[in-house]
């Protein structure tokens, strides 16, 4: 039993001690090899309760008629993510050589290698495994169909969202983060996306304003030119979701890292947390200036606006600047949530919001150190932008024009638990 314990506290000092090998460019040991996977393994455990965090956000900022609905999507959107992104996403996201804006490596998990049980240590310079990559891959490759899960929620046909989740996360995603982390041409003119705030949450909030535009909003939400507050059901749940997002943040930032070392992993914790407290800092401020009231959902987007804000920068900004990152996108998620309300867009979430603006924010805030160009992260921003966008507007409209996409009236009234389910999340609620 002491040998035991023993042999754990050696454990941990290495996890917390051994110094980045593999980045430095030195040959990484096989304790290395160990660590960096094992870190890598439990932050990819924690991006994926961040599809839990996601999953009661959107639950609780939505009507209870459409609890199963949504729970429903956020598990379908797991599979679809990490079968597409095994067959197809993970060899178009990765090419190795090619020409910067489109390619595909067959050898990045061919299916000869799923039936395999042993990648070697000679992939990513022998820093960590072939499968640990992957896999922390496919969870943020997921997260891009789940930010658009939660601004089309109440009104879409759930065949016509998992279909667009096959396309989406399958091909547009993996293309568009190659162009960067699979060292495309963005990459090669210095663009800067640590972890993602424009790669992840742009291309996800992309897709969501399309498919807001495609579907319209929700029945009694714009009325005579009013705006009707359709408040959701379950502040707790929304509460908790957002707390799960925080700690799945953790590893969302902190694995990108791709190293056990302490130094680096920790200023990355570091300046995400401030990032998410400065976010809910200044939502809370901006909200009780502008509402007259402190309003919980502008203060829990707000640690999301922050979190996301960050997320690009996390490691080459200070944490002085981190803070600036999350007061901003705390407070500019304040007003875009009511401009996009006067705009008529009909974003039960927020998600256009958090991921879309507080990442474009994020992104360009990069810039804050010099070693980056605004002209750059401006360029990849518009170029994301544009492919992203209009990637998912014909998805949705060609899914719209063939299949349909949007419930009947009678279907949305009654709810989609009830209608796309035939179940209730709560015992009784339709009687």
């Amino acid at each position: 039993m002491k040998s035991k314990i023993k042999n754990a506290m050696v454990f941990i000092a290495l996890l917390a001690f051994t110094p980045m090998l593999c980045l430095a460019g030195d040959g990484p040991s096989q304790e290395l090899y160990w660590l960096n996977n094992i870190w890598m393994m439990v932050a990819t455990f924690l991006v994926f309760i961040m599809h839990l965090g996601f999953a009661m956000l959107e639950t609780g900022l939505t009507r209870a008629k459409n609890t199963v609905n949504i729970l429903f999507k956020n598990t379908g959107i797991i599979a679809i993510g990490l079968l597409t992104y095994a067959f197809v996403g993970f060899g178009l996201m990765y090419p190795g050589d090619f020409n910067g804006y489109f390619g595909y490596c067959a050898a990045a998990l061919p299916l000869t290698e799923m039936f395999a049980t042993d990648a070697g240590i000679g992939y990513a310079d022998g820093c960590y495994s072939l499968w640990t990559d992957f896999l922390f891959q496919g969870m943020f490759a997921a997260t891009a169909a789940t930010i658009v899960s939660g601004a089309v929620a109440g009104r879409i046909k759930l065949g016509a969202f998992f279909l667009f989740t096959l396309v989406y996360v399958g091909f547009v995603y993996p293309v568009l983060g190659s162009w960067k982390w699979g060292g495309g041409w963005l990459d090669a003119m210095g663009f800067y996306d640590f972890a993602g705030s424009t790669l992840v949450h742009s291309v996800g909030g992309w897709g969501a304003l399309a498919g807001v535009l495609v579907l319209g909003p929700r029945i009694g939400k714009y009325v005579g030119g009013a705006t009707n507050a359709i408040p959701g059901h379950n502040m707790p749940l929304v509460t908790i979701g957002v707390f799960l997002l925080w700690l799945g943040w953790f590893g969302f930032n902190g694995g990108s890292a791709l190293s056990a070392d302490a130094d680096y992993t920790s200023f990355v914790l570091v300046t995400t947390c401030l990032a998410a407290a400065s976010g809910i800092v200044g939502s809370g401020i901006t909200s009780a200036l502008v509402q007259k009231k402190p309003d919980l959902t502008m203060v829990l987007n707000g640690a999301l606006a922050g979190l996301v804000g960050i997320t690009a920068g996390a490691d080459v900004l200070t944490p002085a600047q981190a803070i600036l990152v999350g007061l901003v996108t705390g407070a500019v998620a304040v007003f875009a949530v009511i401009g996009f309300d006067k705009a008529k867009i009909d974003d039960p979430v927020g998600a256009i919001t958090v991921h879309l603006v507080c990442g474009i924010i994020g992104t360009l805030a990069v810039a804050l150190n010099p070693d980056y160009s605004f002209g750059v992260q401006f360029l990849a921003i518009i170029s994301y932008g544009v492919v992203a966008f209009v990637s998912a507007l014909i998805l949705f409209t060609l899914l719209k024009k063939t299949i349909g996409i949007r419930v009947s009236e009678e279907e949305e009234v009654k709810g989609l638990d009830i209608s796309e389910h035939s179940m209730e999340a709560y015992s009784g609620l339709s009687s």
